[in-house]
Order: structure tokens, then C-alpha cells, then sequence
């Protein structure tokens, strides 16, 4: 730790303003974490609609039931890795502001250290922001894909004679 007696005020004021972009970056990562878990637990309440329809389904409902299934796992995979990533950007930030504090800047090894947590947390959360875009995607196309189905299905039962 450094004698912050040895540390003029000037010091110590632009260690708390550097330390501000890293406190902005958590938390917009906590932001962050909160839509992944939200969107995590509806997925997670659509597996568990499927799942209960899927007993006592026909061949043919169970088999798109299974498959809806399977997206919707991949779906959870990529929220998850999203989840990482953020985690794993809020880790280094935090790894960031602890070698700002601790080093307080004081030699290129310090400051080589700093760059590189707070590198790796802006590439983790960049990364996080991907698989978030990923997993919208895979959402906005399993909503096309249901009302290309509903629709599908409400043709079948307009062209059945009755």
C-alpha cells in the first residue's frame, strides 16, 4: 500500500477520477446482468411451458416440442456466455481500481498491470455485448418462426372441409 502521507492532494483527486470509469463501466455491467438474468428466467419459463405440454403430445407436437426445446437450450447457452463475460469484465474492472489504488500509478509495471485488467474488462464486456445481440437474434427468429407456425396452422384449419 502507498504512504498516501507522501501524496499530494492533486495525487489523491485524479486517482478517484480515474477511478470513475471503471465504478461507470460496473455499473453498467450490473445493468447489464440484470436484463441476462431477466431474459435467462423467461427462457427458462418457456422450457418449463414446453416441457409440460410435451407430456400426453402427439408424434408431431412432441417432435416440435423437442425442437423448440432444443433452441431454447441453445438460447440459455448463449445468455450464460453472455453472463460470463460480464462477470468476468466487472472481475477485471474491479482487478483494475484495486492496481490503481494499490500501485497508485507509480511505475510503468503498475500502469502495464492497469491497462491490461481494464483492457480485458472493456474486451469482456464488448464480447458480452455480442452474445447478448446473439441471443436477441435467436429470439426475434423463434418469434417469426411461431407465427409463421400459427399462421400455418390457422390456413390447415380454414382449407379442412367441415
Amino acid at each position: 500500500m502507498p504512504d498516501t502521507a507522501s501524496l499530494a492532494p492533486e495525487d489523491i483527486a485524479h486517482i478517484i477520477q480515474v477511478a470513475l470509469a471503471p465504478a461507470f463501466l460496473l455499473t453498467a455491467l450490473a445493468t447489464l446482468l440484470n436484463v441476462f438474468s431477466t431474459r435467462l428466467g423467461r427462457v427458462a419459463d418457456k422450457v418449463d411451458s414446453a416441457s409440460a405440454r410435451l407430456i400426453g403430445a402427439d408424434p408431431a407436437e412432441a417432435g416440435r416440442l423437442s425442437r423448440q426445446l432444443s433452441y431454447l437450450r441453445r438460447r440459455s447457452f448463449v445468455l450464460d456466455v453472455a453472463v460470463v463475460l460480464a462477470c468476468a469484465g466487472a472481475g477485471m474492472t474491479g482487478a483494475a481500481v484495486l492496481t490503481l489504488f494499490v500501485g497508485a500509478l507509480r511505475d510503468a509495471a503498475t500502469a502495464s498491470v492497469l491497462f491490461g485488467c481494464f483492457g480485458v474488462a472493456l474486451v469482456c464486456t464488448v464480447a458480452a455485448i455480442a452474445a447478448f445481440l446473439v441471443e436477441i437474434l435467436m429470439a426475434g427468429r423463434g418469434i417469426r418462426d411461431e407465427v409463421d407456425r400459427q399462421k400455418d396452422e390457422a390456413t390447415d384449419r380454414g382449407a379442412r372441409p367441415a
